[in-house]
């Protein structure tokens, strides 16, 4: 069982002696603090990390201490270890923002961390004498600027420093925790991972049509990019298409205000939380991260293994159906599925759109924030924030509100890059805020609200199914028999904008965008499932598709559509005994007389138009 401490015992041989004096050492997990206070609980990164972390996001206002009661194998003197990160270090050679100390029984240790180094590492706290095996420990927040702590380590022997990363540190939090066998989360009829759009659509519409599902999401809130972490608005048409049923449960959860990097409420996390809970059919799982999977000799999935990210404890979910709505296709990937990432070049699909030349580019993603006015007499201010990015009045960008176009990480790895990708989402929006305060004297009468700590990724893998969705298919009006949902965004590509980019050329972080207008489009039933993993439906901006049409599928109303679709091929394949292929090949009139039905509960009205570069 992960509880917050977890003790180790060992043995430290002396050159030339046969043994010495047992070493007492205790891990704490930082996540597993009892008390969080202000700290931010992160698990974005937990497949680089091993583990989630506490990151002390309070916009350049130190938050409340995060408190652990501590229980020591035994009383006497100890040393403290921090694994944290000087998260500027790639942009800024001196000192970084993110300070902090930890505190002992109320009294701060005098070293200061997190503002040293380059990436994640060990840092020496400082000493203390327990009479008691019974302490307490604090982590105080200086500045607010996302200082960050992934786990404390109290030794009674100053060598002993834990591995800095990788698989070494990997193994040490395995032999301290034990063996963590997994606790048996129980077979379903469907195992949905992910649940943003359309991993939440997939889950209610399966389970209306008789299913058991387990619906895992690795963050605390549902809905995804249009959660209260990221603050998208939902893009795309409903009631469009052969089956104009499609979407509409939809208005059953979605919020009723539009708009992008707005107040937290206006995506109304509650709401879709309590719709999810309604069905009894669902079971769901929050901070629940993927990290394994089991496959048979056939490479279908078995099971998959996943990890709570509040407790440390495993779970297996076995079910004979899975659906990848992770964006990322995480469970595909760890399966052994088929993938494309970056774009592909104008030769390989005949896209007019596509570059000459594959490249390794991706849409980028978006660290959103706002500021809001103060009441009328109060002034605002912000802290100095220059580590490494230069602003003039010429680079600068003078407004009040980030949205969308803030994207970073084009050129970048969006899967084992991405903690810098985000950080330097935050670096600039922090940078050009200081800017216009300090330096311009702009925006007295506002306050920096909200910048995002969770990414909003627009790309990354695209798992393969039996057919690849391409340009030609949105813009020609290919008719296939297999069509479901329908795609009605332009064919949205993004790109470094020229003006920021020759500003910045080492790190853009501007997006401009094309639009390939369309009408709306039925997409195949084929790019709903893998090509290769027999039992695996996939939702969301991970289907089957080139990196030019994931322009127009990738919004989240055409998401959550088609995780309605997975939805009911899933009850069709629990009825038939079938695969998600075999509905294809032996069941899609049934598939399309529930895509004619639908799945909502009574007729509702759609006020929510909003669909950028359609025909609509």
């Amino acid at each position: 069982m992960h509880t917050v401490l977890r003790t180790l015992t060992t043995a430290i041989l002396a050159a030339g002696a046969l043994a010495s004096a047992a070493t007492e050492s205790v891990l704490i997990e930082a996540e597993a603090f009892g008390t969080h206070g202000g700290w931010t609980p992160d698990a974005q990164f937990v497949d680089e990390m091993g583990s989630p972390y506490l990151l002390a996001h309070g916009l350049g206002t130190p938050v409340a201490d995060a408190v652990a009661e501590v229980k020591l194998p035994a009383p006497g003197k100890y040393h403290i270890y921090v694994r944290t990160s000087n998260w500027t270090a790639p942009w800024h050679s001196g000192p970084g923002p993110g300070a902090f100390r930890v505190a002992v029984d109320g009294t701060p240790l005098p070293t200061v961390l997190g503002t040293s180094g380059e990436g994640w590492q060990w840092q020496y706290a400082g000493e203390t004498y327990a009479a008691d095996t019974g302490i307490t420990l604090a982590l105080q927040d200086m500045t607010g600027f996302d200082g960050r702590c992934d786990a404390l380590y109290l030794t009674t022997d100053r060598n002993d420093i834990p591995p800095s990363g990788g698989p070494a540190l990997a193994d040490f939090r395995h032999g301290i925790s034990g063996s963590m066998e997994p606790e048996d989360a129980g077979r379903y009829d469907l195992v949905v991972v992910g649940g943003g759009i359309a991993g939440m659509s997939a889950a209610v519409a399966a389970a209306r049509l008789g299913c058991s599902v387990a619906l895992l999401q690795n963050r605390p809130v549902l809905g995804g990019n249009n959660s209260s972490e990221v603050r998208v608005h939902l893009g795309g048409a409903l009631d469009v298409g052969p089956y104009p049923r499609l979407g509409a449960m939809q208005k059953e959860f979605g919020p009723t205000i539009e708009g992008n990097a707005q107040d937290a409420a206006n995506y109304e996390d509650d709401r879709k939380t309590a719709w999810v809970l309604a069905e009894q059919n669902v079971s769901l799982f929050l901070n629940m991260h993927v990290d394994k999977v089991h496959t048979d000799q056939t490479g279908a999935i078995s099971a998959v293994g996943a990890v709570d990210n509040t407790t440390g404890r495993r779970y297996t979910f076995s079910a004979p159906l899975f659906a990848d709505c992770t964006g990322d296709g995480t469970v595909g990937y760890l399966a052994g599925a088929h993938y494309l990432i970056g774009r592909e070049s104008r030769l390989d699909f005949g896209e007019p759109s596509a570059p000459y030349t594959a490249d390794s580019m991706t849409m980028g993603a978006s660290v959103q924030w706002r500021s809001i006015q103060l009441p009328e007499g109060e002034k605002a201010s912000f802290p100095e924030f220059n580590y490494g990015l230069v602003f003039s009045e010429t680079t600068c960008h003078r407004t009040p509100v980030g949205e969308w176009t803030w994207e970073t990480g084009m050129y970048s790895d969006q899967l084992h890059d991405f903690e810098r990708v985000r950080d330097y989402g935050m670096l600039v929006a922090y940078s050009n805020w200081s800017y216009l305060v300090n330096r311009l004297g702009m925006f007295a009468d506002r306050r920096l609200d909200w910048v995002a700590h969770v990414g909003g990724k627009r790309e990354s893998r695209r798992l393969l199914g039996d057919y690849i969705l391409k340009e030609d298919d949105l813009v020609k009006r290919v008719h296939h028999e297999d069509g479901t949902f329908a795609a009605s965004w332009s064919i949205d590509l993004h790109f470094p904008d020229p003006v920021n980019a020759a500003h910045f050329p080492d790190g853009p972080f501007i997006a401009s965008n094309s639009h390939v207008f369309i009408h709306p489009y039925a997409v195949p039933y084929r790019c709903l499932y893998s090509r290769n993993v027999p039992n695996l439906f996939m939702a969301g901006r991970d289907i089957s598709c080139t990196h030019v049409a994931l322009g127009t599928v990738r919004v989240m109303r055409t998401t959550g559509m088609m995780g309605e679709v997975v939805g009911m091929a899933a009850a069709l394949c629990r009825l038939h005994g079938a695969t998600p292929r075999d509905i294809y090949h032996s069941h899609l009139p049934e598939l399309k007389e529930l895509m004619k039905e639908g799945v909502a509960r009574g007729p509702m009205p759609y006020s929510q138009k909003y669909n950028e570069g359609t025909h609509l």
